[in-house]
């Protein structure tokens, strides 16, 4: 036996339970991975919710989950090139990393860099892959001004740092407590409040060194959208949003995310970033899967700077 997160109908907080539940034994081509961290996400807590039943319905009991990295624990038929006892990261696609051990086809893992920690490795797959989309899905650039909303969440963190990396100039909208990190990554900090109200705008054009901004990724909604098209006047093509999906039939702007980089090369490709020096992931809590609860309440207060973890 071993524990898992899972819940019985949609719901708060409240229905998410730790229990006991068979070991995974893996299948033809999966391997059977000891979970040492796994990351939580706002998009598990909509699904939780309800919320994206049209697009991701759950069948109860539900588990939860992509994200992971652990130590390879038992290998299933056919599998070759990994070994019992190798440090691994990976993903889910069953919503079931959130407990002890997992069981995942080997195609969806990758070898942990031995400089890259735990709460990093198991944070990597749904925040970075969409960062890493949607970043390329607005083609930032040398000479562009790219403005990105939550710059300090989850996703965000990564998708300046990537945008940056690319030649943009970035500007990072959040709150002032994250304005140090920010500027300590090459990011221009832009004080959010409320964007449809209180100038951001203005704000933002002061900020950019062209007056202008080029490039626009929403991770927050709540109205960035209609600030990006009508008020920057950037081109829809060039601004993209992971969660306003009315604003994407409004404003015929991208809604490009995790799914079209949903590659285990990329996690790789991240990793090995995080490894050299090269990308921060921030960790902003990391809780053990007994306080699962907790982790989402922090979570979805939404003021979290990076990710937050949960250690099985």
């Amino acid at each position: 036996m071993s524990r898992a997160v899972q819940f019985d109908a949609y719901g708060d907080i409240e229905v998410l339970a730790v229990r006991e539940v068979p070991r995974p034994v893996p299948a033809e081509g999966e391997v059977l991975v000891r979970v040492r961290a796994a990351g939580i996400n706002p998009g598990e807590a909509m699904i939780r919710f309800g919320l994206l039943h049209d697009r991701y319905p759950a069948t109860f009991p539900s588990g939860q989950g992509s994200d992971l990295a652990g130590v390879v624990a038992e290998l299933g038929p056919g599998v070759t090139g990994v070994d019992v006892g190798d440090e691994v990261i990976g993903f889910s696609l069953r919503r079931s990393s959130h407990a002890e051990y997992v069981s995942v086809p080997v195609t969806q893992l990758t070898a942990k860099p031995p400089a890259v920690s735990w709460e990093v490795a198991g944070s990597l797959f749904v925040a970075g892959t969409t960062a890493y989309a949607a970043v390329n899905a607005v083609r930032p650039g040398p000479g562009d001004v790219a403005a990105v909303s939550a710059a300090a969440g989850g996703v965000g963190t990564i998708a300046v740092q990537l945008a940056a990396r690319a030649g943009a100039t970035v500007l990072g909208i959040a709150g002032p407590a994250n304005h140090g990190w920010l500027t300590d990554h090459g990011v221009i900090p832009v004080d959010y409040a409320t964007p449809s109200t209180d100038g951001l705008a203005d704000r933002l054009r002061a900020a950019s060194p062209t007056g202008r901004v080029d490039a626009f990724l929403d991770f927050f909604g709540n109205g960035y959208v209609a600030l990006a098209v009508d008020e920057l006047g950037v081109n829809p093509e060039r601004v993209d949003t992971i969660i306003d999906f009315a604003a994407v039939e409004t404003f015929g702007v991208q809604a490009v995310g995790s799914a079209a980089a949903a590659e285990i090369s990329v996690v790789a490709e991240l990793a090995e970033l995080v490894a050299d020096g090269d990308l921060e992931v921030p960790i902003g809590g990391v809780f053990p899967i007994s306080e699962v609860r907790a982790a989402y309440t922090e979570l979805e207060k939404r003021h979290t700077r990076g990710k937050l973890v949960l250690r099985p």
